[in-house]
């Protein structure tokens, strides 16, 4: 059987892989899918990759694939591990984190000043992918710029080093990585905090995802996956900002929440309120990603728990200690029947808990002319749509009374989107595919994105 496309999708717990045609068409086509568990503790993710594409000729009734073009994103072991390095945290050091998570970053460290010899020892043992180093505005301050990539081009990690600060460190940064034999791992990027309140992070979000592409098969086990991957690859939650910027263009301003077994990851692409923007007291990405370590609903399951509270959670479902017990002992990546409850409530902390995070507030403060009102953060006031992707929320049977939910609590001094916007489930759950192809396809990936939400 021949295929215009496959688009693998290496996650933390599964692995799946997207078939597609008619890509040259007015009338793409998604074809269906094949899943199989990832397998990093194997050693080698190709075993799961070749279990999900033997799964997917099975559904096709088909004993061969052949695809002209194959794409692939990935978040498994960690997926793209950074770190960031800036001036003052409030300003560089936000600005760097903001376009590492946009790129699809897992951030390992962030570090604001002069780093120090227990921090260059720290970032020797992390087991890096990129580092991005930032600080200083244009024609601003350039010295600890300057300290830092003379410290970690010294450490001679062979590992894609960005620079992203003020412009006239660029001849010298060259010269010091030329120097240590590390020219060939530095990537020169816009300042992504050119001038006071101005973010700059599109470009860098670019260069690292093409770094990511270029080096993943350096990484343990990914290899074998390069080989039969003749397009991009980028890190998985990368995909799903792509696919959400595209989104955005065509319906308006958006929230797109994936709840996985590691991680709770919300996009927002939205400007905010001109309101709220007149009194927020620091910039914010018109994209914006922020990543949940701690409220996978797999992995993690422990930690949600804890944050509920367990007398609570068991009183809230109707459990014995037994029953619990026994759920947790025999706890299911695809929830069985008796599961299902326990993981619909922890999808619902997950998304509840990361929307909090997420959304910017209001702060009320007083000085001598009386009370005056700030705000901080993402102003998501605006958002007209919420888009579910993931594994929990679009297979669980409750996936949209679960949003409603959360969305339906709302806080005056919490700038969460209004009771009025709209859900759309990725029922196809393709959404991080799509991010891939719109990089080649952006027309097909757009069409066959609003076929998934059920936009058309």
């Amino acid at each position: 059987m021949k295929i215009d496309c496959l688009v693998a999708e290496i996650g933390s717990t599964t692995t799946v892989i997207n078939a597609f045609d008619g890509l040259y068409t007015d009338n793409p086509q998604f074809l269906g899918s094949g899943f199989s568990s990832t397998t990093v503790l194997e050693g080698d993710v190709n075993i799961g990759l070749n279990h999900a594409l033997n799964n997917l000729k099975d559904k096709l009734k088909t004993s061969s694939l052949i695809a002209k073009e194959t794409f692939a994103s990935s978040s498994a072991a960690g997926g793209l591990k950074m770190s960031v390095h800036g001036l003052v945290y409030d300003m560089t050091v936000k600005a760097a984190k903001e376009a590492a998570l946009g790129a699809g970053a897992n951030l390992k460290m962030i570090t604001s000043g002069i780093l120090d010899q227990y921090q260059l020892t720290e970032i020797q043992n992390l087991d890096l992918n990129i580092i991005m180093i930032a600080g200083g505005v244009d024609y601003g301050e350039r010295k600890t710029a300057i300290e830092n990539a003379k410290k970690l081009a010294e450490l001679k990690l062979n590992i894609p080093i960005i620079y992203a600060g003020n412009i006239q460190n660029h001849n010298i940064i060259k010269e010091i990585f030329g120097f240590n034999n590390q020219l060939e791992y530095l990537y020169i990027s816009d300042n992504v905090y050119p001038k006071i309140d101005v973010l700059k992070v599109e470009k860098t979000r670019q260069i690292i995802q093409e770094v990511f592409h270029e080096h993943i098969i350096k990484a343990p086990g990914m290899s074998k996956v390069k080989k039969i991957i003749n397009e991009d690859i980028i890190p998985t939650p990368g995909a799903v900002m792509e696919s959400s910027k595209l989104l955005q263009k065509a319906i308006g301003d958006l929230l797109t929440i994936d709840i996985g077994g590691a991680t709770t990851d919300i996009h927002s692409v939205t400007k905010g309120s001109e309101n709220i923007e007149k009194i927020l007291i620091a910039p914010e990405p018109f994209a914006k990603r922020t990543v949940e370590g701690d409220l996978g609903i797999y992995i993690n399951k422990d930690n949600i728990i804890d944050l509920i509270g367990k007398e609570k959670l068991l009183k809230e479902l109707n459990l014995l200690e037994s029953e619990y017990s026994n759920l947790i002992k025999n706890y299911q990546v695809i929830p069985t029947n008796k599961q299902l409850p326990l993981t619909e409530r922890l999808t619902y902390e997950a998304f509840n808990i990361a929307l909090n995070r997420h959304s910017g507030r209001l702060i009320k403060m007083y000085n001598a002319s009386g009370k005056v009102i700030y705000a901080e953060g993402k102003d998501l006031t605006n958002v007209k749509h919420i888009i579910a992707t993931g594994g929990a929320l679009t297979k669980l049977k409750n996936r949209e009374e679960i949003l409603k939910t959360v969305i339906n609590t709302q806080n005056e001094l919490i700038l969460r989107p209004p009771k009025s916007a709209t859900y759309h489930i990725d029922k196809d759950y393709i959404m991080a595919s799509l991010g891939v192809l719109s990089k080649k396809h952006p027309k097909s990936a757009l069409i066959l994105l609003k076929k998934s939400l059920e936009l058309i």
